[in-house]
C-alpha cells in the first residue's frame, strides 16, 4: 500500500460530520489554516493594489472553545505579519466565528473576546441541536411532519423555540462580553422569511444565504423593514 493511501486510511472516520474537521483540522493540522490565510492575504494586497483597500473577514468554523480560537488566532496574526514584511504592504483583518455547536453558543461571552464577529451557522447548529443529521432525516421526516413530532422539518425552517434559543443565549452573551460585536446567521435558513424576520427582532446585522435564495431573502427582509415602519406609523 503506498503512503498516500496509508494516510488515507488512517484518516477514515465512523462519524466524519462529528470528527476531524473545521476548527478541529485546524488545529491538528495547522499548515492547512497557515496556507489559506496566507493566500487570503496575499490577494488582498494583490486587490488593494491602486484601488480603495480590501478588508478581508476570516471565520473559523465549528467551534466549541475559546481556546480553539486563541490557537487559530496566533497563527493567522503571524502568518498576517509575515506577508506584510515580505510585501511591505499594511493591509487590515477581521477575525471571526462560525458559531455551530450549542456550547460555542453557550460560552459565546468569553469566545468573543478573541473573536470580531459571530456568525451562527444554523444548519450544523440545528444538526447538533436535535442530534439529527441533516443528509439522513429526510428518510423519516415526512412521518414526523405528518404526525405533528415537527410542524415542519428544522432543516427547511428555522426552529426558533430550541436552536432560536441558543442564537438569543449567544447573541445576548456575546453582545454582554464585546457591544460591538457583528452577529449573523448563515446557510439555508438565512434565505427563509420568517428567519430572516426572527434575525430582524433578535436584532442580528446580517443574514446570508445560498445564492439562490438571495432575492427572496432581500424582498423577504424589505416587506419586514416595512411593516415595521406601519406599525410605527400607526402607534
Amino acid at each position: 500500500m503506498s503512503r498516500v493511501a496509508a494516510r488515507v486510511e488512517s484518516l477514515a472516520e465512523y462519524n466524519p460530520m462529528l470528527g476531524m474537521r473545521g476548527v478541529r483540522l485546524g488545529i491538528t493540522v495547522p499548515e492547512i489554516y497557515d496556507m489559506q490565510a496566507r493566500a487570503i492575504f496575499e490577494a488582498t494586497i494583490a486587490a488593494s493594489e491602486g484601488k480603495d483597500p480590501v478588508a478581508p473577514e476570516i471565520m473559523i468554523p465549528l467551534v466549541s472553545a475559546k481556546r480553539e480560537v486563541e490557537l487559530v488566532k496566533s497563527r493567522v496574526d503571524a502568518v498576517a505579519a509575515a506577508v506584510a514584511a515580505e510585501s511591505g504592504k499594511r493591509f487590515t483583518y477581521r477575525l471571526g466565528v462560525m458559531v455551530e455547536t450549542p456550547r460555542a453558543s453557550l460560552r459565546a461571552g468569553e469566545i468573543v473576546e478573541c473573536a470580531s464577529f459571530l456568525s451562527f451557522g444554523t444548519n450544523d447548529l440545528t444538526q447538533m441541536t436535535y442530534g439529527l443529521s441533516r443528509d439522513d432525516a429526510g428518510r423519516f421526516m415526512s412521518a414526523y411532519v405528518q404526525q405533528g413530532v415537527f410542524v415542519e422539518d428544522p432543516f427547511t425552517r428555522l426552529d426558533t423555540e430550541g436552536v432560536g434559543e441558543l442564537l438569543l443565549i449567544g447573541a445576548e452573551r456575546g453582545r454582554a462580553a464585546r457591544p460591538d460585536v457583528t452577529l449573523s446567521i448563515c446557510g439555508e435558513h438565512g434565505g427563509d422569511p420568517d428567519s430572516i424576520r426572527f434575525s430582524r427582532v433578535a436584532g442580528f446585522d446580517y443574514v446570508s444565504c445560498s445564492p439562490f435564495r438571495v432575492p427572496l431573502a432581500k424582498l423577504s427582509a424589505a416587506q419586514w423593514v416595512l411593516e415595521d415602519e406601519n406599525i410605527l406609523a400607526k402607534r
